[in-house]
């Protein structure tokens, strides 16, 4: 999306990130630089935590593995109007904390029944009437509403009508975005992922730069900085990566859904929640039978590993994810005589000179071949650029098959080169993981660093075992292409030698 402005547009990308499906969470160590919750200063309609108080701290929220926080917000909700439930909150094996069949649960049966009433959307009510009004009045999009929203209402604490969900979310959630720059650039320098790690916590930044700049230094009274500063949007804005949810039978709106959000995800399963208008209320449709005390599992959606990580957290084990993909960065080169033309025919379609393609272990996408045959392609071709870069960018109705025979070999071995070099990105990253420096004087950085560590390892292996099996087709189509020009030139000699 095209910026507005250097700041504005910071806020108008993170629309882009939410998608329909949850959510969260993954093992994790307890979150470092955590204080003790201290009583709030009282404002107009908010309240703030002491000015002295951690950079780090979050003094709301609970440990992640607390189920006494969760099952503290099941009896909330029981008594506000959830109706009984086939789940319970346990401490499972597939991340820290989730929902356990409590009875046999059939194949294609519909559970939890949440109620539109006990859903935080862009319509609840504020505490802080006042607050919403402002934000309303600027025209902030529903997601941002949303993230402003969760802050005001963890800062009045009990006088909050969400206070037991709001104790239930972690301190830290699980997201990239808790990771430093000096840790995105250590740990996953080989993964494409990286770029996208960072690119969203500049957005983060940028969004809430842009708020406080044209509504919260307005209005200090409603917004006081030791309320909502940079730390309180990191953190909404990763519960908002990791559990918001979009309901498509209520027209899309997006929603956090509280106890639904405890489900863990599982690459085995399709099932997602919407909302069911018969039984009114949140539902998901099982595809699969669980036995009493098993966990049950939902979809977040056909995720990549890196994308998995980028917002919930965790990596799935290897070879277990069918959705699966590695990202592979292809770029114009400089030296190219038609470098500037070529840049053109991309920018006229909104891609740049440099851009990530997506890999999965059955091949790549039709756009990335026609942006290869536009790098390597010759002066000659120079009425072909637009075409090409108009495929590359899926922004066209054009023929996608379109091929260019004469360029497949260059088109291929240019990829491959590219794919090579990646690998060997990660191949270093994976031989030097195991002498990586840690800081044994301090227990808790280093049980940090360690669980980074093996999350990057798990990512790693899984992108370079793709990229080795793109290597491999890419080599076999070469050699095949080779063959056929031998055998072709073996005919030709032929039928010279005939007629000679």
């Amino acid at each position: 999306m095209a910026e507005t402005s250097s700041i504005h547009l910071k806020t108008l990308t993170l629309s882009s990130f939410f998608h329909t499906h949850t959510h969260h969470k993954l093992p994790f160590i307890k979150p470092m630089f955590v204080a003790p919750p201290k009583k709030p200063t009282k404002f107009l309609c908010s309240a703030a935590t002491a000015a002295s108080a951690s950079t780090y701290s979050i003094p709301w929220g609970c440990e992640a593995d607390s189920v006494e926080n969760a099952e503290a917000l099941q009896k909330w909700l029981s008594s506000s109007g959830l109706p009984p439930q086939k789940l319970k909150i346990g401490k499972v094996n597939v991340g820290e904390r989730g929902l356990v069949a409590l009875t046999n649960v059939r194949k294609g049966e519909r559970l939890l029944f949440v109620p539109p009433s006990l859903v935080i959307t862009p319509d609840s009510e504020w505490s802080c009437p006042q607050a919403g009004e402002v934000l309303k009045k600027n025209s902030v999009p529903d997601w941002l509403l949303l993230a402003t929203y969760l802050i005001s209402e963890a800062s009045v604490r009990g006088s909050s009508r969400w206070s037991n969900y709001i104790s239930a979310l972690p301190r830290q959630p699980y997201s990239l975005l808790y990771w430093t720059r000096s840790e995105l650039d250590r740990y996953l320098e080989a993964s494409q992922i990286r770029e996208r790690a960072i690119e969203r916590s500049d957005d983060v930044i940028g969004t809430y730069n842009d708020l406080k700049l044209r509504i919260f230094s307005k209005h200090p009274d409603l917004f006081p900085e030791e309320v909502f500063n940079m730390e309180t949007f990191r953190w909404s804005f990763g519960i908002l990566f990791s559990r918001l949810v979009r309901l498509p039978s209520m027209d899309g709106k997006i929603a956090l859904v509280p106890w639904a959000d405890m489900l863990n995800h599982s690459c085995e399963v399709e099932t997602y929640l919407d909302y069911d208008k018969s039984s009114k209320g949140i539902v998901f449709t099982t595809d699969r039978q669980y036995q009493p005390g098993e966990q049950v599992f939902i979809s977040y959606g056909k995720k990549s590993n890196g994308e998995l990580l980028l917002s919930y957290g965790f990596v799935p084990k290897e070879g277990t994810n069918p959705s699966d993909s590695a990202e592979l960065l292809l770029s114009l080169r400089k030296s190219d005589k038609c470098y500037k033309e070529k840049l053109e025919a991309l920018e006229k379609h909104g891609l740049l000179g440099s851009y990530r393609f997506p890999l999965k272990v059955t091949g790549w996408p039709v756009e990335m071949m026609a942006y290869a045959y536009l790098v390597v392609s010759p002066p000659s071709m120079l009425n072909k650029f637009d075409e090409m870069a108009a495929i590359a960018s899926n922004q066209t109705r054009a023929q996608k098959n379109l091929r260019y025979p004469e360029l497949d070999e260059e088109a291929f071995q240019f990829i491959l080169d590219t794919c090579e070099a990646s690998i060997a990105k990660y191949s270093k990253f994976l031989q030097e993981s195991g002498s990586t420096d840690l800081d044994v004087t301090s227990p808790k950085q280093l049980n940090r660093r360690l669980f980074l560590k093996q999350l990057a390892v798990d990512l790693c292996n899984s992108e370079r075992r793709i990229l080795y099996r793109t290597q491999y087709i890419l080599r076999r189509r070469l050699r095949d292409i080779k063959a056929g020009e031998l055998k072709a030139l073996t005919l030709f000699n032929g039928f010279r030698n005939f007629f000679k």
